[in-house]
């Protein structure tokens, strides 16, 4: 069973370059399980019984179902779409020397800034181009090839690349697109891609990704390493467990937002309206009163799912001396004294119990108390809607790197857990 989840991931991710492509991934998936899309700009008809998604951006989604009975309460399960990566500017071609052409990029998030050299590259995302009667359509794209490369500089020349070398991301870091020859072609590269004309593209949003396919190894098979990893391998455990789950007490919501990796401060980041707007429009078409809203978010309860930091073999100082989590050994509470994660008391209670019921094992990450941690979704998103709240993740290692590694078993434990909730 854990290899046939472990299959379903990597295609997966091999699958979803981008943010968009992910959610497009995901969204087919829900078609074909029956859900209907709704969109933001048209009147809902939601009905007890029924299942639905609906997206923004094309780089969050929410999907829902509507239990037959009356809705007491929601569970959700919130993850994110995006991961550490180059953004490829406006007007990306830059000739060098006059004899390279490189792509013209910026760091979106906080990457590993090594761990992108000297890999075979690619570009993908989405293009905005005019129809035949004047509207705007986007179109996915990915250059299945190797196309892009961001080569090191030798040794010889800088002898103290071992010693930490400070990479300048518009000098060091972007990417060789061809020789001289190519000049002027890439955007055409990325017109034919997509069947369409240069003219024809008035706006763009592409990344770099790296080419290399996830892998699975180690003496027994154990590790899995592929791009992505945070936080897709918790997005597609969600999904799963979500369309295994019965939903049959309350409300259940599987929610992606977008450009965690950059703060959630858009319009399809956990700090929008997203979610709030989402529940609100379900509401309303059930009937039920603002008074009933409030007390349906009172019984409800957010799941919080993005990656954690597994305990390095080589650097067990950086980790808290009795809460570090390892590869393979279950699902990771995080907890945070200064509220960086929203798990408290009563939110880890209801999650192992959970899990109990789920027969998945658990385990515990805090930071070293002279270490800073990062924040995630949970603490963000109730911010707008005050839910009884839980940040979990799956335990890796170089996060955020180009190529981060996981393990076999955790995958499935998530689904597992996902599907409990999901009753």
């Amino acid at each position: 069973m854990y290899h046939k989840t472990t299959e379903d991931l990597l295609a997966f991710l091999d699958a979803s370059p981008t943010c968009f492509h992910a959610i497009r991934n995901m969204a087919d998936r829900l078609t074909e399980a029956g859900f209907t899309e709704l969109s933001e700009n048209r009147k809902w008809s939601v009905e007890p019984g029924g299942s639905y998604f609906v997206t923004r951006n094309s780089s969050a989604l929410i999907a829902f179902t509507i239990p037959a009975c009356s809705v007491k309460g929601f569970r959700i399960m919130a993850s994110h779409s995006d991961s550490p990566t180059f953004k490829i500017k406006e007007n990306p071609e830059i000739s060098t020397s006059d004899h390279y052409i490189r792509l013209n990029t910026e760091r979106y998030g906080g990457m590993i800034y090594s761990s992108w050299l000297d890999r075979p590259l690619s570009a993908a995302g989405r293009i905005i181009v005019k129809n035949a009667d004047g509207s705007l359509a986007e179109k996915l794209v990915n250059i299945e090839k190797d196309l892009l490369m961001i080569p090191n500089l030798a040794i010889h020349m800088n002898r103290q690349v071992n010693e930490g070398y400070q990479y300048n991301p518009q000098k060091d870091l972007l990417p060789i697109y061809s020789d001289i020859n190519g000049k002027g072609t890439f955007m055409k590269t990325i017109a034919d891609a997509a069947g369409v004309e240069v003219s024809d593209i008035l706006g763009h949003d592409l990344f770099l990704y790296n080419r290399q396919k996830g892998t699975v190894w180690g003496a027994s098979g154990e590790y899995i390493s592929s791009g992505r990893l945070d936080d897709l391998q918790c997005a597609f455990s969600s999904l799963q467990g979500f369309l295994q789950g019965r939903k049959e007490k309350y409300a259940a919501v599987h929610c992606v937002f977008d450009n965690e990796e950059v703060g959630s401060g858009t319009r399809q980041g956990a700090a929008s309206t997203f979610l709030k707007d989402t529940l609100l429009r379900i509401c309303e078409n059930l009937n039920m009163s603002r008074e009933d809203y409030f007390a349906a978010i009172a019984d409800s309860f957010l799941i919080s799912a993005d990656n954690a930091h597994a305990a390095h073999p080589a650097h067990a100082d950086k980790a808290d001396p009795v809460n570090r989590p390892y590869i393979n050994e279950g699902i990771v509470i995080k907890f945070s004294g200064n509220q960086k994660y929203c798990t408290d008391g009563m939110s880890a209670a209801i999650f192992r119990d959970l899990c109990m019921r789920a027969q998945v094992p658990v385990q515990i990450f805090t930071n070293r108390s002279d270490i800073a941690g990062g924040s995630t979704l949970g603490n963000i998103s109730t911010g707008q809607i005050p839910l009884n709240s839980i940040d979990i993740g799956l335990p890796q290692l170089a996060m955020h790197s180009a190529y981060e590694t996981a393990g076999m078993k955790d995958t499935l434990y998530l689904i597992k857990a996902t599907a409990e909730l999901f009753e």
